[in-house]
Order: structure tokens, then C-alpha cells, then sequence
């Protein structure tokens, strides 16, 4: 009874330590189960259709005159009177200001002293030559002393001319102490007061010139990256819409502004009517050439080397492929891509970042039409 016992006891310990075991040999001889068919990405697609997309902008900007003096002194002096001030319409050759005259004055008067001293000699000068003249002629001199005669009267006419010289520029510097307006217009700019001390060539007033007008506008860097605008610019009166006129573009900036970021930009006026007055605030709308674009959401492109990327579906094997793209202009809600693209294609536009080069997929119903 006791063997049979013991017996019982060593079978039972010999299934338990074999039980593991059979358990590895099982599972080794088992086949690995396939993995489940991965199921085709659905997408949202749009087909290629190029249109002719064409752009118009609104910017905000001023009339300013075409043409503007900066009015100085030629001389340094100090201010005595000033005659205008901002905002006045003068006529060409209107005083502006004047300068303190004492010292050119002063000057004038010793000029014209210098040139009756000068005229006085040369009047004497030319008396001894006509009797030296006539002496040597009966013999009665010499032409040593003739010739000193000829000569004193060569040097008092060169003094003359020395002296009427100085009495012009005397004049000129007297003249130079009233500032005068070049032209018809309104002064826009006073830089000076009466009782300063300015400098010469420092500007003293802005005179806008009378005249042909533009409208100025400070415009963004990256418009200009685009084709040109079309010559027919439409510029309104903020305050009165219903005052218009039309322009062209006459000059742009070749350098911008490092603060703003702009390009100033000047349209030229044809007829502008008198409620465009210098300063005022107008709207100017433009539009560019239509180019050959294709609208697409923003979802439709991702980030890859070279710049933007769409993914293309094969209609025939509904497999998808990556491309390069060139965007022509970012749109609120959609991007206007210009290249890289064919009409036709078929365009991945949702679930994109799910997918890789080759991989299969299946259409939203109701994408393609």
C-alpha cells in the first residue's frame, strides 16, 4: 500500500514539472495567425480644374503734389521776418522770409566805394595817356614815360572791372537775403522762425507745386513679387466715395522701409477733380492679370523638402504619390497653387498625414464628379 502510495506521489510531481513544458511544445507546433487585411485610408480628393483668377486690392494712401521745393537761404543769416506759413497758396516769385541785411548791406555800400575810387583813377589814368600820346608824338617825351602812361592806364581799367565785380556779387549777396517762392503752390512744411540764425541750404519751407498730383501709397513688400498691377487704378475719396478719378502707376521706391516693412508707390492722376486736395485721404483699388491658378484647402498641402506637397492619387491602382507644388498666393481658407499640378489629377484635400508613398486608398464617396 505504501509503494502504491509513493508511486501515485512521484506521477503527480512528474505532471506538474512536465505540464510547462508541454505547454511550449504545443504553442511551437501551433502556426502564427495571419494579421487582419489593413483596411484602404478613405480620403477626401478634389479633381484639378485651372481657372483664370485674377486680383483686386484696396490700400489706403494720400494725394500729394508731383512736385516739392524745399525752399532754403543761400546765405547763413538770421530770420528778420516770415511772410507765410503752412497751408498758404503763394505765386511764384512771392517773398517767404527775409534775412537780417546789415552785413550784406554794409558790404554793398564799401564795393560801391571801391569801384567810384577805382573809376576816379582810371579817369585820371586815361587824361595823362591821351598827353603822353600826344607828346610823343612832337617828340616831347619819352617812351619810357609813354609806356608807364599806357601802362597805369591798362591796371586802373583792370581795376574797374575788379570793382564792378564785387559790387555785383555785393548785390547778389544782398538779393540772396529774400527767399522767394520758385513757383505757384502751398506751403507745406515751416522749418523756421523769424529770429533764428539758419544755415546756408537749410530748408526753411516745403512749397508744393501747383499742378499734377498723385496718390501715394505705402504697399507691402510681397505685392510687388507679383505681376504688376493693370494701369487702370481706381482712386476714391475716403470721406466721399463718390469722388474718384483714375491712375496709373508712375514710380515705385527702389528701397523700402525698414520700420513698416512698405514700398512707397506713386499713381498719377489724370484730371484730379478739387476735392482731392493735398493731404487728403483716398482709397486706391488695383487689379493684377488673371493668372492660370487652382484653388485648394489648406489641409491639401503639407511641409517637404523643396517647399509645399500635395499627395496624387493613381485612378487607375488608387495608390497615392507625393509632389513638389508652387503656391502663388496664401488665400484666407485656401491656397492658390499655380504649379506642379495638371488638370485632371486628382488631389488628396483630408487625411493626408496618414499616408505614405504607395499606399492604398479609397475615395469619400461623393469627391469625384
Amino acid at each position: 500500500m505504501r509503494m502504491r502510495q509513493s508511486s501515485i506521489r512521484r506521477f503527480r510531481w512528474a505532471l506538474r514539472a512536465g505540464a510547462p513544458l508541454l505547454a511550449v511544445f504545443l504553442l511551437a507546433c501551433s502556426e502564427p495567425e495571419a494579421p487582419p487585411p489593413r483596411t484602404p485610408e478613405i480620403v477626401r480628393v478634389q479633381t484639378i480644374r485651372f481657372d483664370d483668377i485674377s486680383r483686386t486690392i484696396s490700400l489706403t494712401g494720400t494725394i500729394a503734389a508731383r512736385v516739392e521745393s524745399d525752399l532754403s537761404f543761400r546765405i547763413a543769416g538770421r530770420i528778420a521776418e516770415r511772410r507765410v506759413d503752412v497751408s498758404d497758396t503763394v505765386r511764384k516769385g512771392d517773398i517767404l522770409a527775409t534775412l537780417e541785411t546789415a552785413e550784406q548791406q554794409a558790404d554793398l555800400q564799401a564795393a560801391e566805394a571801391t569801384l567810384q575810387a577805382a573809376r576816379a583813377t582810371l579817369a585820371q589814368a586815361e587824361t595823362n595817356f591821351r598827353r603822353q600820346t600826344s607828346l610823343i608824338d612832337s617828340g616831347y617825351t619819352t617812351r619810357s614815360t609813354f609806356d608807364a602812361a599806357e601802362e597805369q592806364l591798362r591796371t586802373a581799367q583792370g581795376s574797374v572791372a575788379s570793382a564792378e565785380a564785387d559790387v555785383g556779387t555785393a548785390r547778389d549777396q544782398l538779393s540772396f537775403t529774400v527767399l522767394r517762392a520758385d513757383a505757384d503752390g502751398i506751403v507745406t512744411t515751416r522749418n523756421a522762425e523769424a529770429g533764428q540764425v539758419v544755415a546756408a541750404a537749410q530748408t526753411v519751407f516745403a512749397v508744393a507745386q501747383a499742378g499734377a498730383r498723385d496718390a501715394v501709397f505705402d504697399i507691402y513688400e510681397a505685392l510687388l513679387a507679383e505681376d504688376p498691377p493693370k494701369d487702370d487704378i481706381r482712386v476714391r475719396l475716403v470721406s466721399d466715395p463718390a469722388v474718384e478719378a483714375r491712375g496709373a502707376v508712375r514710380e515705385i521706391s527702389p528701397t523700402f522701409d525698414t520700420a513698416t516693412g512698405t514700398v512707397r508707390v506713386k499713381v498719377s492722376l489724370a484730371d484730379p477733380p478739387p476735392a482731392m486736395s493735398l493731404g487728403a485721404a483716398v482709397i486706391g483699388e488695383a487689379q493684377f492679370e488673371a493668372r492660370r491658378l487652382v484653388a485648394l484647402p489648406w489641409q491639401a498641402l503639407s511641409v517637404g523638402p523643396g517647399g509645399a506637397r500635395v499627395w496624387i492619387v493613381d485612378p487607375r491602382t488608387n495608390t497615392v504619390s507625393e509632389r513638389a507644388v508652387t503656391v502663388a498666393r496664401y488665400r484666407t481658407g485656401d491656397v492658390l497653387v499655380g504649379g506642379g499640378l495638371n488638370d485632371g489629377e486628382i488631389v488628396v484635400t483630408a487625411a493626408g498625414q496618414f499616408l505614405r508613398a504607395g499606399q492604398e486608398v479609397t475615395i469619400a464617396s461623393g469627391d469625384l464628379s
